[in-house]
């Protein structure tokens, strides 16, 4: 498999020709602007002159490119400005001028004081769309607090879920092993740009949009959790049950676990039929939905009988022949070897001017007339500040000068 070139080719994704002003760090906003990027976008990383505080997390073999943010951070090219100064603003009102995007996910109180909340934004440049990430929606009580993954998961919900039914049922909270609030709302973010550039392409007029992360989550738990509460007056609390009373869980086989999911009743019927336990075919009323659902948790205890007289690949084997949905279980060192992922080339390789050879995941979604690619690996802090001020009309001896007074910084070139 070729791997990624190191040249910086031109986008030819569907957004190709939009300037996006990146103001974001951590994980949530990164996350975002990278798939901006991975669209075609030319996303500009305003940084400060210590970096994005994501360059120190993961697996690191140099100080400030750890695996996270080479992970979030592709496409993009980083100008480091210290916006403590009125220099370092001046520059980012500048570059905010000849943009069509500007995301940031800072506190709105903070990024005001900056002077570079949406209506200072706007006045310089009317037709941008304005994406601010924030905790909490800005009409309500929280709209000041600070908002992280942990918080966002305990505050949606999800925290308390994970400690109730399934396969733990400990009763006590927990987080998710995954940032998937910071993930989540970061695709949410997204979409609202994408939309928001439709309706500009449509009026010509630029507007604010926010995300918030505890409304945006709250809507994506509640997806088929809020039960119950759907009707006035509730006949029940909130909740899926056949999520919360433990039925579905992985299948124990005789040398391990598969998923296996029959679906419909004709699904579970041919399964018992397949294995000659129409018994069990004959205990449950398979083709009633809603009845086979309320006995989710004993159905799944009798599947799990019949699935550990067979070793994984005999069971897989089963539901290729039945048309079942199935998969081996698979560990996340595991999945660059997933035939299915090889076979469609989701993992390539990057040779990054500073890490050498690193893996990265292509974008996933594919467009037939406009592809998405991954162009060029993460910057380095500073990497392209000279490059793009110059494009913002900078002269070589004023970019010097920025130099000297600390106002900007410039990586040394990659070796």
């Amino acid at each position: 498999m070729p791997s990624v070139p190191t040249a910086s080719p031109p986008a030819t994704g569907p957004l190709a020709g939009i300037r996006v002003i990146d103001l974001t760090s951590v994980v949530l906003g990164p996350l975002a602007t990278q798939i901006l990027g991975d669209y075609g976008a030319d996303v500009v990383k305003i940084e400060s002159l210590e970096g994005d505080l994501m360059r120190s997390n993961g697996v690191s073999l140099h100080r400030g490119m750890s695996s996270i943010f080479l992970a979030i951070n592709r496409n993009k090219r980083s100008v480091a400005v210290d916006l403590k100064t009125e220099a370092g603003l001046a520059l980012v009102r500048q570059l905010v001028q000849g943009a069509d995007v500007l995301v940031h996910n800072m506190r709105v109180a903070a990024i005001e004081r900056l002077g570079l909340g949406y209506a200072a934004v706007a006045a310089l440049n009317p037709g941008i769309v304005y994406c601010m990430a924030t905790g909490f929606g800005q009409d309500g009580p929280d709209a000041h607090r600070p908002a992280f993954d942990d918080v966002i998961q305990a505050a949606c919900g999800l925290a308390a879920l994970n400690g109730q039914g399934g396969a733990a049922g400990t009763g006590q909270p927990d987080f998710a092993p995954s940032l998937i609030a910071d993930k989540t709302t970061g695709m949410a973010v997204v979409n609202a740009v994408l939309a928001a550039l439709v309706h500009r392409g449509r009026s010509g007029q630029g507007q604010c949009v926010e995300v918030p992360m505890l409304e945006t989550m709250v809507a994506f738990t509640l997806a088929e959790h809020l039960g119950g509460l759907t009707f006035d007056p509730p006949p029940a609390k909130a909740g899926y049950a056949r999520l919360l009373q433990g039925g579905r869980k992985p299948a124990p086989t005789r040398d391990g676990f598969v998923a296996l999911l029959p679906y419909t009743g004709d699904q579970w019927q041919g399964l018992f039929d397949a294995v000659g336990r129409g018994d069990l075919a004959a205990k449950y009323q398979l083709q009633d939905r809603q009845v086979r659902n309320a006995r989710i948790a004993e159905l799944y205890a009798d599947l799990a009988l019949v699935t550990r007289q067979f070793s994984s690949d005999d069971l897989l084997a089963l539901c290729d022949r039945l048309d079942l949905a199935a998969t081996r279980i698979y560990g996340i060192d595991e999945l660059p070897s997933h035939p299915h992922l090889q076979a469609v080339g989701l993992f390539q390789p990057l040779d990054h001017p500073t890490e050498g050879a690193t893996l990265t995941v292509r974008p996933p979604t594919r467009f037939a007339r406009t592809p998405a690619s991954v162009r060029w690996g993460a910057p380095q802090l500073g990497q392209h500040t000279r490059e793009v001020l110059a494009e913002a009309g900078l002269s070589a001896e004023a970019l010097d000068g920025l130099l000297a007074d600390k106002v900007i910084l410039q990586a040394a070139p990659a070796v």
